[in-house]
């Protein structure tokens, strides 16, 4: 499932460097979904980028992290039903990154927004509450950090940056998008709490 969403994003994604047209027609644009009831656009944006660097790190994160989630809710559920639980964790992650911005700009048809960033941060912190033990080395802290902890500075430099509103990226999207991972993946495997929990003790 995994491979599957990744290379269907990158040949999206890749068309569109090159088709203008396409790129404007999939795009998120609030105003457009809220005055032309395109509402097609709360999904299609997640397979643009914006260029080559924005795809390959979307596309390695998804990777890097998808496989454990994907394996895990495998393991938990059968294959089939596993399969469908990820596959609506992605889903669910596309659709909760723009709630927000939905809501902020709707009114307002200058803002854009393209990307699967929400979707993968959904898919990151499910692996996060999956195996919170785990270590990332995040560019440029020296240090291995414990997921745990990533998960907590991701999501308050996310709110910050968000309110701060000074860059083009759109970080109440991944905030979103993560705090929708971490739901769903507690609402499938309540359990998770609890380990967690104890990990501290």
């Amino acid at each position: 499932m995994t491979l599957t969403i990744i290379i269907i994003t990158v040949l999206v994604s890749l068309i569109a460097f090159s088709n203008e047209e396409l790129f404007n027609r999939l795009k998120f644009n609030a105003w457009m979904i809220y005055e032309r009831k395109q509402s097609w656009r709360f999904v299609s944006y997640a397979l643009l980028h914006s260029g080559w660097a924005h795809l390959l790190i979307n596309m390695f994160v998804l990777y890097s992290f998808g496989k454990v989630v994907e394996s895990a809710f495998v393991l938990w559920f059968g294959g089939p039903k596993g399969l469908m639980y990820y596959f609506l964790l992605y889903l669910g992650g596309v659709l909760f990154a723009n709630i927000y911005d939905y809501g902020r700009n709707k009114e307002n048809p200058y803002y854009n927004a393209v990307g699967a960033s929400g979707a993968v941060a959904a898919v990151l912190f499910a692996a996060i509450l999956i195996v919170p033990n785990s270590t990332l080395i995040i560019f440029p802290i020296p240090i291995p950090l414990p997921a745990w902890l990533f998960g907590i500075l991701y999501l308050i430099y996310s709110i910050y940056m968000g309110r701060r509103g000074t860059d083009n990226i759109g970080h109440f999207a991944h905030f979103s998008g993560a705090v929708f991972g971490l739901i769903f993946t507690l609402i499938l495997r309540p359990e998770l709490t609890d380990i967690f929990i104890r990990m501290f003790q």
